[in-house]
């Protein structure tokens, strides 16, 4: 057992410093709590927001020095995130309103905030894009897959997603690392956006899709490879598999063949007429 903790600690001596992984989902469900759903009273209440603005700055500035950044650059990360909260909360907010907007189910936007997976997936995603872009290692990885494993919803955290995004119930998709997608793109549960080859000398490459604005991709739909790009204005239909670009105003569709058959074990009533 000592031979076994001793390699324990040599392997973990030689390895890079990492955020504590309890703390890192915490504060993304402080975050997402304070940004849209706190209770009517503490989101009206000043005194509290700025409270917990505060709380939620010296949060993530003690995740920075956990993964040994000096307390300067701890801090002025932890500035620059806040700085661009405010754009992403409003992205965020036409996010919602695009699903209230194109689902019938949806009856006002507090139901999107507090009950929908994809907007909380959407949500995740968008924090975590953030911290993709000020470089900061691990953390985004960790955000993504948190919301993964919470909504069945797989977002890297270094796709680009455009405004209005829509994700309807959402289980099942997955969005790679290298994916675009535009403004106004709705995308319902099991879709894959996905690679063609799954290589590791292919990491810096273009792999994944480019989706266009304004384009609906149903149920169980995948879509492979850094070359194909899915037109403006397009339907991409429920289980198509498609490798190769559409253009705009595209309807794509799987043909199938169903059969219906009677199963009643008796026989069609004879009319007597008498």
């Amino acid at each position: 057992m000592l031979d076994f903790l001793n390699i324990i600690f040599e392997d973990n001596k030689k390895r890079n410093p990492f955020p504590n992984k309890k703390k890192s989902e915490e504060f993304i469900e402080a975050l997402f709590n304070f940004l849209f759903t706190s209770d009517r009273y503490t989101l009206q209440n000043k005194v509290f927001l700025k409270k917990n603005y505060k709380k939620l700055f010296n949060f993530l500035y003690e995740i920075f020095l956990e993964l040994n950044i000096d307390q300067k650059n701890s801090n002025n990360l932890s500035k620059k995130f806040f700085e661009e909260l405010p754009n992403i909360y409003q992205t965020l907010i036409i996010d919602a309103y695009a699903i209230l907007e194109s689902d019938p189910a949806a009856t006002v936007v507090e139901e999107i905030f507090l009950s929908y997976p994809g907007f909380f997936a959407t949500a995740l995603y968008r924090i975590a894009h953030q911290f993709w872009i000020q470089k900061i290692p691990i953390i985004p990885r960790l955000i993504t897959e948190y919301a993964h494993s919470k909504t069945g919803v797989d977002i890297h955290a270094s796709a680009e997603i455009g405004t209005s995004f829509a994700i309807d119930h959402g289980t099942g998709i997955v969005i790679g690392s290298s994916t675009k997608i535009g403004n106004k793109v709705k995308i319902y549960q099991g879709v894959t956006l996905g690679a063609i080859h799954v290589d590791k000398k292919l990491s810096n490459q273009k792999r994944h899709p480019t989706i266009e604005d304004q384009v609906t991709i149903y149920a169980g739909a995948t879509i492979l490879g850094g070359k194909t790009i899915v037109g403006h204005d397009s339907v991409i239909g429920g289980n198509v598999w498609l490798t190769r670009s559409v253009p705009p105003f595209s309807i794509v569709y799987q043909k199938s063949e169903i059969k219906m058959r009677n199963n009643s074990p008796f026989p069609d009533p004879i009319n007597f007429m008498i």
